[in-house]
């Protein structure tokens, strides 16, 4: 009876096999540093515990280009996480460790609407930037310099992220969806010195043109001094102000191999932004060897990436998850950038396709592409050839247990499915997936190797099989030099140290299992807590996911009282039942707990999301309790929060 109560609940639903094991990248390392065999537990903890001898290992196992110097770490004098110093003496590059290899090999595929329509290998590819980074120095680019791109997720766009890297400038963007209020809340704030622009993009067969927007942008915007157009100037109004050039007359030049000014380890590499929906974005920036080092360690350990395989994941120029996926060329992988609709006018294969032709290996996706796929019963697997692919990877919000077994049962059985956390603020993941790992159905199979990850109480202690904080109590890497502007040091004590005594706390509620792996059930601050319990939306979600009637939904919590009540919105096409509500409520009783089922259920037309695809429970909030909701920017149809604005006061069953 004792050992039930503790029983993993959730099914193992696939193993690797021995020879998985025994090819995996993790393996090899393990090999290298005389950790075989593997006790995963014993092997987490050791790569926290001993982090120079961890990421020194990690810089040379992955063959960093560049010095490494004596020193790993410099810990502050009050042994806290904040003020260690990485690699003091290293000197490197970004872009040269990214391009690296046989000259001859495939290094990218672009697609679009419209299919694969181009393919550089490595040599064309260093060609490229070689010349970019000519034409941007020309325009007086130089180190620390900020470079910001309005591009979409193509190659051009990369090659401009590659060359301004390579000089040892600062990248940021902004995908070409943002409002221009929304691109000036972000990359108006660094002040950048170009613009990279694309002057139009495609989404679900329809074009949108972009030089209204491009021009309102320089108007609001300080700093700019060029603008450089991915479509020829001359479809672009000349402002005297500002200097005005295409991509080809940037990139008109001799240049044929690139020059890499290496840099300090610490150096900025990368400014993104956070997708909070009050208050101007966080500007979080990202040094170059912190992303790098982050990087290489989750591809090659963690997904298991080889040299040769194809690696694809569906995001816009924007999102952190472009930025880990461009990282995939320091491990010689080749990259499928797409730009478009991942349901292209209701084809559901259209991507798989795609991938499928290209020979994928590593696919990223959304759940909310999984829940598509799933509520339409997609059978990948018997539709499609995927021979080739050995994993599947989701981020932006929890997975369902239930997609868990969906993707084994229609995508494919012997691979690898990780659900990976982390976020913007530290370019990687918390917790992942791993090759010498089983999966088991709706957890994250393990912590990410060097993170020192943790779920602690409300007293402060680490507990399993409770919900409560995720945090991570030792420096590592990737943590952001700072944010952007002034007071940024401040600003980032303050979000993420000011809570628990300078440890990380990263605003995800999770519980921890005795088997070392993480469920994540959404947002803190969005935690629903009827009755002083805390509930994540995700429980619900997971519930309301298996009616095919329900379209879309979002949760939040509602002040009533003194106490706090589960509100539900759905999106349907046929009208809202009270029968139909009974059964949902019936449902989420059974499957959940009495807590967890919504006191008022609201039938909408539209569900708010970010530009990355998240839903924004926090705004929905805000407007129905009459809070503005600043940040609108980062929500891709704002215009569907006037729904909510008076729903407080609207018929609910």
């Amino acid at each position: 009876m004792i050992l039930e109560n503790v029983k993993n609940e959730h099914t193992i639903l696939w193993e690797p096999s021995d020879e998985w094991i025994r090819n995996a990248n993790m393996t090899a390392f393990a090999k290298c540093i005389g950790m075989w065999p593997i006790q995963y537990d014993r092997f987490h903890k050791w790569s926290y515990a001993y982090p120079k001898e961890f990421w020194s290992a990690i810089w040379d196992y992955t063959d960093i280009i560049g010095e490494k110097g004596d020193d790993i770490l410099i810990r502050p004098d009050d042994g806290k996480m904040l003020g260690t110093k990485w690699f003091p003496q290293a000197k490197l590059n970004f872009a040269e460790n990214l391009l690296r290899g046989d000259g001859k090999r495939q290094a990218i595929i672009e697609a679009t609407e419209d299919g694969v329509t181009r393919a550089l290998t490595m040599e064309q590819l260093r060609t490229m930037v070689a010349k970019a980074q000519t034409g941007l120095r020309s325009l007086g680019v130089s180190k620390g310099d900020r470079v910001a791109g309005i591009v979409t997720n193509g190659i051009e766009g990369l090659v401009g992220l590659l060359a301004t890297a390579s000089i040892g400038a600062v990248w940021t963007t902004c995908s070409p969806d943002f409002g221009p209020q929304g691109i000036v809340d972000r990359i108006g704030q660094v002040k950048p010195k170009v613009l990279i622009a694309s002057l139009s993009y495609q989404y679900n067969r329809k074009t949108f043109d972009l030089n209204e927007k491009i021009q309102e942008v320089l108007v609001m915007m300080d700093g700019v001094s060029t603008i450089v157009t991915l479509e020829p100037a001359q479809f672009f109004p000349k402002d005297n102000s500002v200097n005005v050039i295409s991509w080809s007359e940037l990139t008109q030049n001799d240049a044929r191999v690139p020059q890499f000014e290496r840099v300090e380890f610490d150096s900025p590499l990368y400014i993104l932004y956070s997708s909070g929906t009050t208050g101007l974005p966080k500007a979080i920036v990202h040094s170059v060897g912190g992303s790098l080092l982050k990087h290489v360690t989750e591809h090659q350990l963690h997904c298991n990436v080889k040299p040769g395989d194809v690696m694809f994941w569906y995001t816009n120029s924007a999102w952190m998850m472009y930025h880990w996926l461009v990282s995939g060329l320091a491990s010689e992988a080749t990259l499928l950038l797409y730009d478009g609709a991942a349901v292209l006018k209701d084809d559901l294969g259209f991507l798989w396709r795609i991938a499928e032709g290209v020979g994928i290996n590593h696919f990223g996706l959304s759940p909310k592409f999984l829940d598509i796929l799933m509520k339409n019963s997609y059978d990948v697997q018997n539709l499609h050839d995927m021979s080739r692919l050995r994993s599947v990877f989701s981020a932006g919000a929890p997975v369902s247990p239930e997609h868990f077994e969906w993707v084994y049962e229609n995508i494919k059985k012997d691979m690898l499915f990780a659900s990976c956390s982390g976020g913007t603020e530290i370019l990687g993941c918390f917790v992942m997936g791993s090759p010498i790992h089983p999966v088991r159905k709706g957890e994250i199979t393990c912590k990410t190797l060097g993170m020192a990850v943790d779920v602690l109480d409300e007293r402060g202690v680490s507990v399993l099989h409770q919900k409560g904080d995720l945090v991570c109590t030792e420096p590592f890497p990737s943590m952001p030099i700072t944010f952007w502007g002034e007071g940024g040091d401040e600003r980032y004590f303050d979000t993420y140290f000011a809570e628990r005594d300078g440890i990380w706390v990263h605003g995800d509620l999770a519980e921890q299992t005795i088997d070392e792996t993480v469920i994540i059930y959404g947002r803190a601050d969005t935690t629903l807590k009827p009755g002083g319990v805390r509930i994540g939306t995700a429980e619900i979600y997971r519930v309301i996911d298996q009616f095919s009637k329900i379209q879309d939904s979002i949760v939040f919590g509602m002040k009533i009282d003194g106490d706090e009540e589960v509100v539900l919105c759905l999106v349907m096409e046929e009208k809202m039942t009270s029968e139909f509500v009974k059964q949902l409520r019936q449902d989420i009783r059974m499957k959940a707990s009495p807590r967890h089922v919504p006191k008022r259920i609201y039938q909408v037309q539209e569900i708010p999301y970010t530009l990355n695809g998240k839903k924004v429970e926090g705004a929905v909030r805000s407007v129905v309790t009459g809070k503005p909701v600043k940040n609108k920017g980062s929500i891709i149809n704002p215009g569907c929060l006037s729904e909510y604005e008076n729903l407080s006061v609207r018929d609910f069953l």
